[in-house]
This record gives C-alpha cells, structure tokens and sequence, in this order.
C-alpha cells in the first residue's frame, strides 16, 4: 500500500504520537502509522524533522508525508546537485506532495545590487531566472522566491523602484511562459533591505502586471515590520501567491508568539485560498520532542473543515 494512500484511512493523529513517546515513524515500519493530511497546505523544510529521520531528506521528506503534509519548501534547491534534484523531484512525485519555493539566488540578494539598475546585477539575476526555470522543472516547482537586495543610498526611492519594476520585468519574462511565478517577499531581517512592506510589494507587482511576478507574505516578516496582518493582507491580496508563517518574536512554530495563527489562517482559507503555506521558521523546542511539539502546534492552528 502507497503511503500517502494509506494516510487517510488510518486517521489517526497527533494524540497517538506523543503515546508513542516520539518513536521514529521509519523504527515502527513502513506503514504502522499515518497522521490525517492537514486541510492547509502547511510546508516543512528539511532539517524540522532530521531526528525522526536520521537517513537523510529522501527518509525526512517520508515522514513529512506520514505526518499528513503535503508540501516542501527548500530555499536552498537552486544550490543543489542535478542528481539531487531529480532525486527530490521524484519522491515528491511518488508522494503526492508539492513542491514549494526555492530562492532565486546568484550571490546578490544581501547587498545591493537590483535597486541601483546596474547591468551587472541584471545580467546576475536573469542568469539565475534561466537556471530556475530548468531546475523547476526537475522539482515540478511553480514559485520561487525573488529578493531585490539592498537599497542604494545616492539614489532617490523612486529611481530605485523604477529600476527593480524593470528587473521583474524582465525576470517574468523569462519565467512566464513556463506558467512559473517569482514571489517577491519583503523582509524584516534588517533596515538596509529594500522590500520591507506589503503595499510597496503590491506597487511593483501592479507595475510589472504579470502573472509571473506576485507576492510572497511571510506572517514573521510582516508582523515585525507593519502588524495588522489581516487587514494588511486584505489590501494587497490580488498579488498574494505563496504565504510563509513563523511566529513573533523568536521565528519558531504557531503559538509560540504573540500572533493568533488561528485567526489569521481562518482568514486566510475563507478566501479561498489554495496554496503553499511554507513553514520557514525554526523548531521551538530540540530533539524529537520538540519535532513532535511542531507536529502537535500545527494541529492546534489548522483549519477544520
């Protein structure tokens, strides 16, 4: 029997995990237990789960599977080998799971570089566009992450959002007739970035007006940088094509922060919507203990339907 076709008629859930006092899903067999597939489509990154899967990403992204998830996020695919693409791209294929966002990264998204408007830095990121393309295809991936990079201080905000509009400009069109999608994420790590709010997002992705170029809003960031997630949310939500979660302060799970994820998701899924929600945050608590913690706070915030 398939694991994933298994999960469903197990139904068994969080409440026997932590009876199990942690037992790796990968000691007890193949397919001794599946957890029900949670109705958001909430998405882990390898390493949340390394202690449960000692074998490695193949043996982590199983477990994800047997823990009722249906999607993976790896920002760091574009720096993978082929053969370790594929490898992923294939799993996630036999496991009827989605892939996620990577970054489009060439080596300029933490300086600045695409606000300034020099050739070199378009010449970097379309590069890395291309690349993308052909690694999308080997994951079967549809979004991946854009970050414009650091602003310039000897150039007027204007100039510089002009000359980042003409960057995704020309990235959708490359991307584009692949049907894939640039998220463009604003951030919080520090001041010199910048994408730092959801309306200047929302800004651009008008300018640009393509279906290849649309938002990435991640809960963390935003709750740092502008709060009023919901209404912040509602504003800007033609553009929203990927969400990311991680709760304020600390980076770590649901519920471990001041945001109420069970609000803020139910509002998410009375619009509808359909996507990835990637888990980009780190584990509260160490050791398969704090791996189960994960599974039991994502449990507590998912919608039910």
């Amino acid at each position: 029997m398939e694991r994933r076709g298994f999960i469903k008629k197990v139904g068994l859930g969080s409440t026997f995990l932590s009876l199990t006092g942690g037992m790796s899903f990968q000691a007890m067999g193949k397919d001794s237990l599946n957890a029900p597939t949670f109705n958001m489509d909430f998405a882990p990154h390898f390493g949340m789960f390394r202690n449960h899967a000692p074998g490695g990403i193949i043996d982590e992204l199983k477990f994800m599977a047997d823990q009722g998830f249906r999607s993976l996020e790896d920002n760091g695919m574009l720096k993978r080998s082929v053969e370790e693409q594929e490898q992923i791209g294939n799993t996630l294929d036999q496991l009827g799971m989605r892939m996620g966002v990577f970054v489009i990264e060439g080596g300029d998204n933490w300086k600045t570089s695409l606000a300034t408007g020099k050739q070199e830095f378009m010449d970097t990121f379309l590069k890395t566009c291309r690349e993308s393309v052909e690694v999308a295809k080997r994951v079967n991936a549809k979004w991946m992450t854009v970050v414009p990079g650091y602003f310039d201080r000897n150039l007027p905000m204007g100039i510089q959002t002009a000359n980042v509009i003409e960057a995704m400009k020309r990235g959708a069109e490359i991307l584009e007739p692949h049907g894939l999608i640039m998220v463009m994420e604003p951030l919080s790590d520090n001041p010199d970035l910048f994408l730092r709010h959801a309306d200047q997002t929302f800004m651009i992705c008008q300018a640009v007006d393509s279906p290849a170029c649309k938002i990435l809003y991640d809960i963390y960031h935003m709750q740092r940088n502008e709060g009023n997630l919901i209404a912040n949310i509602e504003k800007c939500w033609d553009e929203i094509a990927y969400i990311q979660i991680g709760d304020n302060p600390g980076r770590k799970e649901p519920g471990t922060g001041e945001i109420n994820f069970e609000n803020v998701f139910k509002y998410i899924h009375d619009k509808g919507f359909k996507g990835v929600m990637g888990m980009e945050h780190g584990n509260a608590m160490p050791g398969k203990e704090g791996e189960l913690a994960l599974i039991e706070a994502y449990r507590k915030v998912d919608v039910k339907v």
